[in-house]
């Protein structure tokens, strides 16, 4: 089967809710998918993400109890659960430094070189200064900073715990829509899912508490009744404004 263009995968896409028990996936296609996500814009390129393919029927029934038996769950051959993993910010860090050496060792022009220096003045000493942080504390002072200094001249205000929290967590949608969307290019149904006992889910695949799942994705092919209704969505004159 010839892949669908972008726009057709879009519009192919919808959140199935029952997959069809007669018809299977193929596990490599669903693994491409996810590697061709893992191409996904991120923030300050840190990839704070871990995506878990699940395609153990023993292994899927649990993960599916853990998603209160929902049929997008029950029903679907195979499921990927999409995990932020902020605890790693010091290594995805020393992974980008590392990066910017050895692409600027192959260079030896000036203007290179200031390029680098920016690079890893922004990696090793902005960087740390949003992602470290201690309970809160930190985050907090930051929070605090930022508040009276923005006062007098813009500045980057998301700088709070919370604040660093929605940050990896909107990168890894952007990382689930991309695999959500490449599934759909080769005619695999999906549906991202946030109904589940996120605490039970962790243990079950063994992950440390500070990681957090960004959300559960149902992987099959759509029976007749899969998709609940015709698609709905809010006027564009509602929602696109320009300036």
């Amino acid at each position: 089967m010839q892949e669908k263009s972008v726009s057709e995968a879009i519009y192919f896409r919808r959140s199935v809710r029952i997959y069809d028990p007669t018809k299977l996936i193929e596990t490599e296609k669903v693994k491409k998918c996810i590697n061709q996500a893992m191409l996904s814009p991120s923030s300050s390129n840190m990839q704070l993400w871990e995506f878990h393919h699940i395609i153990s029927e023993d292994f899927k029934n649990k993960i599916s109890k853990y998603c209160f038996n929902q049929p997008a769950a029950k029903t679907a051959k195979q499921l990927v659960v999409v995990v932020v993993r902020r605890d790693l910010w010091r290594n995805r860090l020393s992974s980008n430094i590392r990066n910017i050496k050895s692409t600027f060792s192959k260079t030896e022009k000036i203007e290179s070189s200031k390029q680098e220096k920016k690079a890893l003045y922004y990696y090793q000493k902005l960087v740390p200064l949003i992602y470290s942080d201690f309970i809160g504390i930190k985050g907090f002072f930051k929070k605090i900073y930022v508040k009276i200094f923005g006062i007098f001249k813009p500045m980057y205000q998301e700088v709070s715990s919370g604040d660093v929290r929605v940050i990896t967590h909107k990168s890894a949608a952007l990382a689930a829509q991309s695999f959500m969307i490449s599934m759909a290019a080769i005619g695999y149904d999906t549906c991202p899912m946030e109904g589940f006992d996120s605490k039970r889910i962790k243990k079950q695949l063994n992950l440390p508490s500070a990681s957090e799942i960004s959300m559960i994705i149902g992987c099959g092919i759509r029976k007749n009744n899969g998709v609940y209704g015709e698609r709905f969505r809010v006027p564009l004159s509602e929602t696109y404004h320009v300036h």
